[in-house]
């Protein structure tokens, strides 16, 4: 058992994948000898070389569109593009070739390409470096989406995405970088679409992934000095998302709570109530409430930027509501 920042994780199954498979190879702006804007690559180009660790001129759209041939070939590029905010400028390679390529072309050919892309806040970027844009690329059929909240999951779910013959956007919250967690020293690929039961409970399912599962988790020591028993899940996958499990969860509570950072409008979390009033109706003891961003661009400013965020006072305040 090793511990590593989440950054390491991430950067230990790049090399790993690298090593096992010599079709894997990783470009992006800055992500060679500079190791990226967050050091996730440090090491990598002394490692193996410029043919397989390249930096890109800033051109998000070429990068892309260059990430899709190169995989339509038999390569299997792992593409950093610096902020998610600048997923934007690849919208028409990711959504209209990526994830129709399997589709258009009758199952004959695949497309495994893995797009790895920071979002959040938390280090005072602004509104144009800031965003959490996940679900615009959830909505896509053929594109699957992850979001790790440790470095455990990190490491494994990125390897899995890695061997996965499908385009895959791979959602980094820039703010868990320096986290630190054991990740086990044979530890393999996590199987995507899988949810994780960080915590059981039995008053309120609370729902999340990425940065906020520990603000959920610091939420529910204090809900638990005052008797109430949350159960955290970590969705992981976002793309698909683990409804199965969700259900579940909500069947021993009979409460929802779904929480993330992204703006809360026509977010992830209104397709998990969506789905849960429907099909889990009769479990339900309480209506289904959401905590997101509000419907502004992310301020600059330290203590706005807080503000803006849910924080684990958020997410006790909506408890004891549904509580009571």
């Amino acid at each position: 058992m090793a511990e590593l920042r989440f950054a390491h994780a991430i950067n230990r199954a790049l090399a790993e994948c690298m090593e096992e498979d010599p079709t894997v190879f990783l470009f992006g702006e800055d992500i060679a000898e500079a190791g990226g804007p967050f050091g996730v690559t440090r090491g990598l180009h002394e490692r193996f070389g410029q043919d397989r660790i390249r930096d890109t001129p800033i051109s998000e759209a070429a990068m892309a569109n260059a990430a899709v041939g190169a995989a339509l070939t038999g390569l299997k590029p792992v593409l950093e593009i610096m902020f998610m905010d600048f997923m934007t400028l690849t919208m028409d390679a990711l959504v209209n070739q990526a994830a129709k390529a399997r589709f258009m072309f009758g199952g004959q050919t695949s497309v495994p390409m893995v797009v790895r892309t920071p979002h959040g806040g938390g280090i005072s970027a602004g509104p144009q470096h800031s965003q959490c844009l996940e679900a615009w690329f959830a909505h896509i059929p053929g594109l699957k989406v992850i979001c790790p909240s440790n470095p455990a999951d990190a490491y494994g779910l990125l390897k899995s995405a890695i061997y996965d013959s499908d385009p895959v956007v791979f959602v980094e919250n820039k703010a868990l970088y320096a986290m630190k967690g054991e990740v086990p020293d044979d530890a393999g690929p996590i199987p995507i679409g899988k949810a994780r039961l960080v915590r059981q409970g039995t008053d309120v399912t609370v729902v999340s992934y990425g940065a906020t599962v520990q603000r959920v988790e610091r939420a529910a020591k204090t809900l638990a000095n005052e008797g109430i028993e949350i159960e955290v899940l970590d969705l992981r996958s976002i793309q698909p998302w683990d409804e199965a499990a969700v259900l579940e969860s909500l069947k021993r509570t009979h409460r929802l709570l779904i929480v993330h950072e992204a703006v809360e409008a026509f977010g992830v979390g209104a397709e998990i109530a969506a789905r849960m009033a429907n099909i889990g109706f009769d479990e339900l003891d309480a209506p289904i409430v959401r905590i997101g961003a509000p419907f502004v661009p992310v301020p600059f400013a330290p203590i706005l930027e807080e503000q803006y965020q849910p924080q684990a006072d958020d997410v006790v305040a909506a408890v004891r509501e549904l509580c009571a």
